[in-house]
């Protein structure tokens, strides 16, 4: 059927979901957040008029 030579050991593979992550990059990544909305919120508010 196939001849695709196929490694089932994933050993030392990291997919990005699995990787650890400090409190401190969790916060970065909030603060980037409420940016992002704030921007995007209060762009659309402001053109708006409210």
């Amino acid at each position: 059927m196939d001849d695709h030579d196929h490694d089932d050991g994933d050993e030392g593979r990291v997919t990005a979901p699995m990787q650890e992550f400090t409190t401190g990059e969790a916060g970065i990544g909030a603060a980037v957040l409420v940016v992002g909305l704030v921007l995007t919120f209060g762009l659309a508010l402001g053109l708006v008029g409210f």
